[in-house]
């Protein structure tokens, strides 16, 4: 797997994923919110599933190590 979510990225998605767990412990939302494992996984992996479907790359070392166009 190459990295492709960057830091910013990687921050907001851990962020997002633990606002969310938080708040289904607290039964203040319904049990989607246990859905923010998922953010919080590809954070920690630094790898989205769905951007190479989508041509998407936040990871700037990842960019940096491809070779240069020709």
């Amino acid at each position: 797997m190459k990295a492709n979510v960057g830091n910013l990225d990687r921050a907001l998605r851990i962020i997002a994923g633990v606002v969310l767990l938080a708040l289904t412990a607290m039964n203040v939302i319904g049990p989607w919110g246990w859905l923010g494992i998922i953010p919080i996984a590809t954070g920690l992996t630094r790898f989205c599933p769905a951007y190479p479907l989508l041509g998407i790359s936040t990871c700037k070392v990842a960019a940096a190590n491809e070779p240069p166009a020709a």
